[in-house]
């Protein structure tokens, strides 16, 4: 969901030199978005059908300027294994100071609850952007 609407905001606000993609530090590889995530961005008329979970990898960390997450766990884990990534990964709640759950496997007001929290805080990157 932040990989489809980070790219969509920043079609929408004309910076369309900047490249966004995702990966997980547990992905399943391969696998699609969940339904009730696709549903959510069409609703919004964002189509993350075609998404396919990929990890995160040393390469992905090294050509990337900066590298956006979901908690604070997450960029600890990042940060221990990747010393180069230092002063680059940050919570997407970085400015705000939250974590955004995981609602994978979880009901839809999970997803949703999530969808508001990663507006949130691409809203405030795109600030700073």
């Amino acid at each position: 969901m932040a990989e489809g609407l980070l790219r969509h905001i920043l079609v929408e606000a004309n910076k369309t030199d900047c490249n966004v993609s995702s990966a997980g530090l547990a992905a399943l590889v391969g696998h699609k978005a969940d339904p009730n995530a696709c549903q959510l961005m069409m609703k919004r008329g964002i189509d993350i059908s075609s998404h396919r979970a990929c990890q995160l990898h040393a390469e992905l960390i090294h050509k990337n300027d900066l590298i956006l997450v979901m908690d604070l766990s997450q960029k600890n884990a990042i940060l221990e294994n990747q010393q180069s990534a230092r002063g680059k990964v940050f919570r997407l709640g970085e400015w705000e100071g939250f974590d955004i759950a995981d609602p994978y496997q979880k009901n839809f007001a999970a997803f949703e609850e999530s969808l508001v929290l990663i507006e949130q805080g691409i809203t405030q990157w795109m600030e700073k952007l």
